[in-house]
C-alpha cells in the first residue's frame, strides 16, 4: 500500500511539472500536437473518475456553460474570458495535487488537461477577442472528451 502511495505520488509529481512547463512551452511552439494525441478507452470503456476528478471537470463545465451563449453570439468581454481561464487553471491545480486515479487512466487525463490548458492559455494570450473565443472552442472540446472518455454520470457537457 505504501508502494502506491509512493508511485501515486511520483505520477502527480511528473504531471505537475509538466504542467508547469506548458507556458514556458507554449511560447516557444504551436500546441497542435496535444490536438493529435488520441484518447483511447478502457478496453472499450469510459475511464474511471474519482470525487476529486468529478469535482474540478464539473467547475469547469460549468464556467464554460454559464458563458456559451455569449461565446456563441460572440458578446463575452475579455474579462469574461479570464474568468474562465482562471478557474480552469484552479481546477486543473485542484486536480493534480487530488490525483488519485490509476495510472493508465491518469494518463489519458493528462491528455484533457493539456487541452484544458492550452484552450486556457489561448484565452490568456495577448490575443483579441478571437483568439480568446479560440480558446474557449478548445476548452469546449476538451470537455467534449472528457466526457466521452471518462465515467462521470453528472458531468453536464457544453452543447456546441
Amino acid at each position: 500500500m505504501q508502494i502506491d502511495s509512493i508511485v501515486r505520488a511520483a505520477i502527480c509529481l511528473a504531471l505537475a511539472l509538466s504542467l508547469t512547463a506548458l507556458p514556458s512551452m507554449a511560447a516557444e511552439h504551436d500546441h497542435h500536437d496535444i490536438d493529435a494525441v488520441e484518447l483511447q478507452l478502457n478496453a472499450g470503456q469510459k475511464w474511471q473518475t474519482d470525487a476529486p476528478l468529478r469535482q474540478a471537470m464539473g467547475a469547469i463545465g460549468q464556467a464554460v456553460n454559464s458563458s456559451l451563449d455569449a461565446i456563441h453570439n460572440n458578446q463575452l468581454d475579455a474579462t469574461g474570458y479570464e474568468n474562465i481561464a482562471e478557474e480552469v487553471n484552479q481546477q486543473v491545480a485542484y486536480m493534480i495535487e487530488n490525483c488519485e486515479l490509476e495510472p493508465a487512466a491518469d494518463a489519458q487525463l493528462h491528455i484533457v488537461i493539456a487541452r484544458l490548458m492550452d484552450g486556457a492559455q489561448l484565452i490568456q494570450s495577448e490575443g483579441d477577442l478571437q483568439d480568446k473565443r479560440k480558446g474557449a472552442v478548445k476548452l469546449v472540446g476538451a470537455l467534449h472528451d472528457y466526457a466521452k472518455y471518462f465515467s462521470d454520470a453528472g458531468f453536464v457537457q457544453p452543447v456546441h
